[in-house]
């Protein structure tokens, strides 16, 4: 991994989270001009999760910055789980705002009030759907520059924000302009779960990169496939996958030839690491020359489990 790549990256995250700021601030002074005017369940419910999303887009803010920190001797393999403990504030806070927003849905179903200046609060669900389109744009660019999963929560968050936005404006409408004022708290139901349910996904994530979850079984198929295209290696074991941050951290031994000398060892290995980085650009590699011939056994094989980077 280069450190121009790695800035690259760093500097995505940097810019895109200023944004994901900007933009919570805007719809919460336009939420909050909508629920004025027109008192709607709905409305209140998309305003406390923007509220929330301020929250988080500031968490992940600070967090990306710190993440980027270069290594220290405190941190010798950087900072890049904050990017994870983001993720686990953005994925607390939904699950609160899901619940605030569900209890209030359901009072009003009980309790059915009328929506006032509908109008009003179409246009700026409108507009705050139009925005959350170009936020969502600009955080997939920034994903795909970087990987960073506290960017990639914050893009799930907007995006289920969007489809919750869809809800808000059926139940809007139908409270201003059917004179169902039910629905509109119905509608504020469904948000509450929607949000629910993509929180669970934002914790999963968080989670697996908190508890180094190794990378996916394709990846590390494709590893071992990338190191075994030269023939002067002869077998891939002990592979260690986790994700941190933007970084992926790939150690492994492979077996070699026992007459190869130290320099020979060397270009070949270094080979490798070019082939790994090709496919994964911000990858920490650490590759372990064995002679060719019997291994110890891991702590995988000892429990009689292989897998196809065995």
């Amino acid at each position: 991994m280069t450190a121009s790549s790695l800035d690259d990256a760093h500097a995505a995250t940097r810019s895109v989270t200023r944004l994901s700021v900007g933009v919570a601030v805007v719809l919460i002074a336009l939420k909050a001009f909508a629920l004025g005017a027109s008192g709607s369940v709905s409305i209140l419910a998309s305003l406390a999760d923007s509220s929330l999303d301020l929250i988080a887009s500031l968490a992940t803010f600070f967090a990306v910055r710190w993440a980027a920190a270069p290594p220290d001797e405190e941190h010798r393999f950087g900072h890049g789980k904050g990017e994870a403990m983001a993720a686990l504030v953005q994925a607390g806070l939904v699950f609160a705002s899901s619940v605030f927003i569900g209890w209030e849905a359901i009072q009003r179903l009980f309790d059915p009030r009328p929506v006032t200046s509908g109008t009003w609060s179409v246009g700026v669900v409108l507009i705050s759907m139009a925005l959350t389109v170009w936020l969502i744009w600009r955080q997939s660019r920034a994903i795909k520059a970087s990987g960073s999963v506290a960017v990639a929560a914050d893009r799930a968050h907007y995006a289920s924000d969007l489809a919750a936005s869809a809800v808000v404006l059926i139940g809007v409408i139908s409270g201003t302009f059917l004179k169902a004022p039910g629905l509109d708290a119905a509608a504020g139901l469904v948000v509450a779960v929607w949000l629910f349910w993509g929180a669970t996904a934002v914790l999963k994530d968080a989670a697996d990169q908190l508890l180094d979850r190794a990378t996916s079984d394709a990846d590390r198929v494709a590893i071992t496939s990338a190191i075994l295209s030269d023939p002067r290696i002869a077998g891939v074991h002990r592979l260690r996958t986790r994700q941190s941050g933007p970084v992926t951290t790939i150690q492994m031994h492979v077996d070699m030839a026992p007459t190869l000398t130290l320099a020979e060892a060397h270009d070949i290995l270094e080979q490798a690491e070019a082939r790994l980085l090709a496919l994964w650009p911000h990858a920490d590699i650490l590759i372990h020359p064995d002679p060719r011939g019997p291994v110890e056994p891991d702590a995988t094989q000892a429990t009689g489990q292989k897998g196809p980077w065995s």
